[in-house]
């Protein structure tokens, strides 16, 4: 008898799921499954749903039909399930999110002792240490309005890591920047994929699309129209609708 190989556990997976918004139409029947350590990008025109489909990945936004299994842990109205799935998955948002009322410092340490219950000191080293790793531990003690776009955006990147995901979700991360501080947050971005994290990101920053993901998605009216590696899809787009998108984005 051949011994039965282990069957990898999508880091996410989403089958025939649909979202409505009233009588709207949001997300249709999206399949989409997703690997641990893989890096999705998810690109298309304003009102496509990118946004939709990565908040309901964490629960921000309730799904009507359809399964959401994130780790294994199927996304219901179980009240634990949720918990246990955000405590893993971490979502950077287009406008940082952070807690004004605290320091840089105290928004990073402020999950991992309430939710991961790590003793003070140690979440304060974890936080310095994620800081660093984002190159803006000198402002480990100003308050989120004394930084600019760029550097808030970093804080709430480390923020995230402090809790040890084993998935990211990038919802637009640099559309709320000024032009000249988006590079700073890509090559933070960038400087993830050595970390073996799962990030799925919605973005229209095609270069980094090309540089970092291992699948870009493109997304229309609901619907998941193409998915590809890089390289293909970039060069060699099947759908005609994508091939429009890309000639108006990249300008073409």
């Amino acid at each position: 008898m051949t011994k039965r190989e282990n069957v990898e556990i999508p880091a996410a997976e989403l089958i025939d799921m649909n979202k409505w918004y009233g009588q709207f139409h949001a997300l249709k029947n999206i399949n989409l499954s997703v690997k641990p350590g893989e890096r999705v990008v998810i690109c298309g025109p304003s009102g496509s749903g990118k946004s939709t489909l990565i908040r309901c990945l964490n629960r921000l936004e309730e799904h009507q039909s359809g399964q959401i299994i994130v780790d294994g842990i199927e996304l219901n109205d179980n009240l634990k399930n949720i918990n246990q799935v955000r405590q893993e998955v971490g979502m950077v948002f287009q406008h940082f999110n952070l807690y004004p009322h605290l320091t840089v410092l105290e928004n990073c340490m402020l999950a991992p002792m309430h939710v991961r219950k790590q003793p003070k000191n140690v979440a304060m080293e974890n936080a310095m240490a994620f800081l660093e790793r984002v190159k803006i531990s000198e402002q480990a003690h100003k308050y989120p309005s004394q930084l600019s776009g760029g550097q808030q955006q970093r804080v709430a990147i480390a923020r995230t890591l402090s809790m040890g995901p084993k998935t990211i979700l990038f919802d637009e991360p640099t559309s709320a920047l000024d032009p000249e501080m988006i590079k700073e947050v890509l090559d933070v971005m960038v400087s993830l994929v050595d970390e073996n994290i799962t990030m799925i990101c919605v973005t229209h920053e095609m270069g980094f699309a090309k540089r970092v993901a291992d699948r870009v998605i493109f997304m229309d009216a609901g619907e998941i129209i193409e998915e590809g590696p890089p390289d293909t899809f970039f060069n060699n787009p099947k759908s005609a609708r994508t091939q429009q998108f890309l000639n108006q984005i990249l300008g073409h």
